[in-house]
């Protein structure tokens, strides 16, 4: 071939070539001098980068790094290694002619003559934000999804350990109360009864925030005045608060009631109060208000109805954006070693949840925080329910009860409520045991029976006797809310841990007649092994 031929042989060549690059648009692919200046420019580098040709050409390539990187060398480092390794090969952020920022992956390859000179570079860019930031979204719901299992884990071992915690609070505070009654006049002797009473109530205040965390709390539901309720707690709101403190209440005339937990109410109220006073060591002013709000469906994770907006504002130090994000987390408090358990922000969240409601926290850091419990109206079906009271023993006409529970201290602990209460008891240790002792005894007026126990559990116990003793009444004492859909059979339950006069005010709520007045009174069965 003459060189007239390789001419236009090579011609043709770079024409291609020409063709080849100009028609690439999700590339950048241009040239630069040996010193970095750009000396071509294709379509895709114009479609990102913002720049066209002659608004580029003839400039330092360095022009696309970021500030920081041009002061910490880092064009001139790309050049060097692209040089001394024949590739250079990074991803990082840079800058388009608007100044907006984009992910990039870039390729620099040295363009060398025959002789071994660098004569120029080869230059080719990818953005990649779009998929840099469907990566970080994937990573972000991985770690979320981690958290959620991290979050339930803790939960189930939580709602586990509070569960066996109920059972001994329960045995603690009846053999308590049961032992008040037989201690003598000593003032020293009551003293320490007092105050072990008083540090197992504080034992049931932390079991209740665990399962309420864990939403294994058996929440009783009934229709809340929330002005009413708060004017009931005034008093000790304000005890709690101290003389630094003032409280100040903001209700409209007329405000629905709310469908909730009277009791987990005042608790998360209590919580959420202690805690704007603790962000305010100065003291200062804590507001609560409540207002009627409609939610539509997904706004803030609500189902779409009527919300009573519950508030409780403080002007304190406030959090910032990382605490207020980790607020709600199990056992994380900004509180000193031993003045805070990280469980009372996790306990109104859960109990909220479990109400069909939000806990909402807004704050900034030295401007205070306001947190918002908002719970559902309640409807005009529900009824309120009166609280259970102290019922003296003379008010009961004595029945004959059947205790079931496989926790012998707890059992042991009921059966001396029940006698204290002039009832004669038989006890069983199972599910198993409890029909043994129906079938040999057609005495039995009630069954107070747990709900969690192995191999028969207190709901499957009920069906069988209303199956088989349909006029047998039926206790169900569970402090720990796994009842699912076919355990809920309309069974009254009594939550633990439960006193005397909780036992005392569950039964007689029952109203169990006493079909056979003239019976003789048998004693009660021997302790079994514990199955």
């Amino acid at each position: 071939m003459d060189p007239a031929d390789r001419y236009l042989a090579s011609l043709t060549q770079e024409g291609r070539y020409r063709l080849l690059v100009e028609a690439v648009t999700d590339y950048a692919i241009y040239l630069l001098d040996p010193s970095g200046i750009v000396t071509t420019w294709n379509p895709g580098a114009q479609r990102f980068k913002g720049y066209k040709a002659d608004e580029i050409i003839g400039q330092h390539f360095s022009r696309f790094y970021t500030e920081e990187d041009r002061k910490a060398g880092v064009p001139t480092r790309a050049l060097e290694t692209a040089k001394r390794e024949g590739k250079f090969e990074a991803e990082g952020w840079r800058v388009r002619m608007d100044g907006s920022r984009f992910w990039a992956y870039v390729v620099i390859d040295p363009i060398r003559s025959p002789s071994g000179e660098i004569i120029g570079f080869a230059k080719i860019t990818r953005d990649l934000t779009e998929r840099r930031a469907a990566e970080a979204k994937l990573e972000k719901a991985r770690e979320i999804s981690l958290q959620s299992q991290k979050l339930e884990a803790i939960g189930q071992l939580t709602g586990g350990i509070a569960h066996d915690f109920n059972n001994l609070l329960t045995a603690v505070l009846g053999s308590l109360e049961l032992l008040r009654k037989r201690l003598p006049n000593d003032p020293k002797s009551t003293a320490l009864l007092e105050n072990a009473v008083q540090g197992a109530q504080r034992g049931t205040t932390l079991t209740k925030r665990m399962l309420a965390f864990a939403r294994n709390y058996e929440l009783n539901k009934e229709t809340v005045g929330v002005p009413e309720l708060v004017r009931g707690m005034t008093d000790l709101l304000q005890r709690s608060l101290g003389p630094s403190f003032n409280l100040e209440t903001r209700f409209p005339l007329s405000l629905k009631p709310v469908e909730v937990d009277a009791n987990q109410l005042e608790l998360a109220l209590l919580n959420l109060t202690l805690n704007a006073r603790d962000a305010m060591p100065d003291g200062g002013d804590i507001i609560l208000a409540a207002r009627e709000e409609s939610a539509a469906a997904g706004h803030n994770g609500l189902e779409a109805g009527a919300y009573i907006r519950v508030s409780v504002i403080d002007t304190g130090e406030g959090m910032d954006e990382d605490t207020l994000r980790r607020a709600t987390e199990p056992f994380f408090t900004t509180k000193g070693v031993g003045k805070g358990t990280g469980l009372g922000l996790s306990m109104v969240h859960g109990f909220a949840e479990q109400s069909g409601g939000r806990l909402i926290l807004y704050s900034r850091k030295a401007k205070g925080t306001t947190a918002e419990l908002w719970l559902q109206v309640a409807k005009a079906s529900v009824q309120p329910v009166a609280p259970a009271k102290a019922v003296p023993a003379k008010s009961f006409r004595p029945i004959t009860v059947l205790a079931v529970d496989d926790d012998a201290l707890v059992l042991m602990n009921t059966v001396a409520m029940l006698e204290d209460l002039g009832h004669t008891v038989f006890e069983a240790y199972s599910g198993k045991e409890a029909l043994e002792i129906l079938r040999r005894e057609d005495s039995i007026d009630l069954v107070v029976t747990d709900q969690a126990m192995p191999k028969m559990t207190g709901t499957e116990l009920a069906k069988v006797i209303r199956s088989e003793w349909p006029d047998i009444l039926i206790l169900l004492a569970t402090g720990y809310a796994d009842l699912g859909p076919r355990d809920e059979i309309g069974l009254r339950k009594l939550t633990k841990p439960y006193l005397p006069h909780d036992l005392a005010a569950a039964i007689l709520q029952m109203n169990p007649p006493r079909r056979k007045p003239d019976r003789i009174v048998p004693l009660r069965t021997q302790p079994g092994p514990k199955n």
